[in-house]
């Protein structure tokens, strides 16, 4: 029985939308790529909170002192890819990211969802700044309430999806393209 390409489409947006609620998916953490001032690809991982089938966006959450906060700031062209091996399933997606920093509606409404262990994490100092020794200090009351201060939004608006999945005898890759609104404007098969 062949496989139909929008099927294929439809059932990698429905992995990303359930990993969303299901921790051990392998589609929860995935690894997001931009490119640093010098040009340089720079990629880490990072907890998927939302996707949408529909608008064909994925909702990441980030210290806006991040590198990759500034990285995307100068080139809000990122790649965003998965791998399940369990599946020896890889999805690979394109797009442009909306950065939403903490006075934006959008960050706003979002940190009042976060629990307060989650919200702990945008206090203190900097991602990937120096510490005076390995001791993990608490966090003051004062040093919580300016993390609010550090909290940002991600949405990664899809245009490309590159479908890949590894077999023993033969492996199978779609490409898929979407336009701004969300809407799957050409899909194909390609060579692995």
């Amino acid at each position: 029985m062949p496989i139909i390409l929008n099927e294929i489409d439809a059932a990698a947006w429905a992995e990303l939308e359930q990993a969303v609620s299901e921790p051990e998916s392998a589609f929860r953490y995935l690894t997001f790529c931009s490119v640093d001032e010098q040009g340089k690809p720079q990629a880490r991982t990072i907890v998927l909170r939302r996707a949408d089938k529909l608008m064909r966006v994925m909702e990441f959450h980030t210290d806006t002192r991040s590198l990759k906060w500034q990285e995307i700031a100068a080139n809000p062209h990122v790649t965003v890819l998965g791998y399940c091996a369990q599946m020896r399933l890889q999805l690979r997606l394109q797009g442009k990211v909306e950065p939403y920093d903490a006075e934006s509606d959008v960050a706003q409404a979002t940190w009042s969802r976060l629990p307060a262990h989650t919200q702990k994490t945008y206090a203190g100092g900097p991602p990937g700044g120096a510490r005076a020794c390995d001791d993990i200090k608490a966090i003051s009351a004062a040093e919580e309430a300016e993390g609010k201060a550090n909290f940002g939004v991600l949405i990664v608006r899809a245009s490309s999806l590159d479908w890949y999945q590894l077999h023993k005898e033969q492996n199978q890759r779609a490409f898929f393209t979407y336009d701004n609104s969300g809407a799957l404007v050409d899909s194909q098969w390609v060579n692995p």
